[in-house]
């Protein structure tokens, strides 16, 4: 069991029972280490103590979080223009679309590099080709990974092994980087999707926004479904942070890779994002 599996059984058992005050060695139990050795795993991942996690779910940390530190798209707006692009998109992320016929023939003329590996959320599957990560996706097991990279590129050389790309996208899921290196995807996807991508990349971090936001950041306000679909469909985890995006009423929503995911990679950046306020 790896270090975020273990985290996560802790996390469902809290989101269950915090309402009964689990002590240490109970939360401890459930990733099968001595409290001793739970209190200083978990705590290096997070930040935080288990206690002090508790106290974030009694408080409906969600709902929290949508109230204290939503992304005000009036202010996004005025920083990038809407018709633009993000200066998070600019400085750190930038998307380089498929050409129709590399996204119509399944990556029939492409290369792609891939390889597995542990993160702070779990083990992934990241691929890249020579202008940018086109997956990064977390996976159950190896297999698993390998059974989605043939479907999603059907007709691509894929060729395991490691590049500068993939390093950089790993090293954002492994540490916390304060001024991260400039990082290029290159994805397949429609016009419309491509478009939701690029505003969630609007979210910073320590920040959430709601579907309306991102439909509005998209320049298609009234297509909120379609903006929902255009997420679900995120084909890069975590570098277009689709996790940041919670329903209108503060609960987390679905999410691709799981909910405690979502609800792992919230906390961690909040808790990033109150550090690093406090130390300005």
């Amino acid at each position: 069991m790896n270090t975020y599996q273990r985290i996560e059984k802790a996390i469902n058992y809290l989101q269950t029972h915090f309402r009964e005050q689990p002590d240490l060695e109970q939360i401890a139990e459930q990733a099968h280490l001595s409290a001793f050795h739970f209190q200083r795993l978990f705590t290096e991942w997070a930040g935080v103590s288990p206690k002090k996690f508790v106290q974030f779910l009694s408080v409906n940390y969600a709902k929290e979080l949508l109230l204290n530190q939503r992304l005000s798209v009036s202010e996004t707006a005025y920083e990038t223009g809407l018709s633009g692009t993000s200066r998070l998109h600019d400085l750190f992320v930038s998307i380089e679309a498929m050409t129709p016929a590399e996204y119509r023939d399944g990556g029939q003329a492409l290369r792609i590099r891939y390889q597995f590996a542990d993160t702070l959320f779990g083990r992934v599957v990241v691929a890249a080709t020579e202008k940018g990560v086109c997956t990064l996706q977390f996976i159950d097991d190896d297999q698993a990974g390998m059974v989605l990279l043939r479907q999603l590129w059907p007709n691509a050389v894929l060729l395991p092994g490691t590049d500068a790309m993939q390093e950089q996208a790993l090293l954002r899921l492994t540490e916390n980087l304060q001024q991260p290196a400039p990082l290029a995807l290159h994805l397949k996807g429609t016009p419309f999707q491509l478009k939701v991508w690029e505003a969630l990349l609007q979210i910073p971090e320590g920040k959430v926004a709601v579907y309306g936001d991102i439909a509005q950041l998209a320049t298609a306000p009234a297509a909120v479904r379609a903006v929902g679909t255009a997420i679900g469909d995120n084909p890069v985890a975590y570098l277009i942070p689709c996790h940041r995006v919670l329903r209108k009423s503060g609960e987390l929503g679905g999410y691709h890779w799981g909910t405690t995911r979502k609800l792992s990679m919230l906390f961690r950046e909040s808790v990033s994002f109150d550090y690093q306020c406090s130390n300005r």
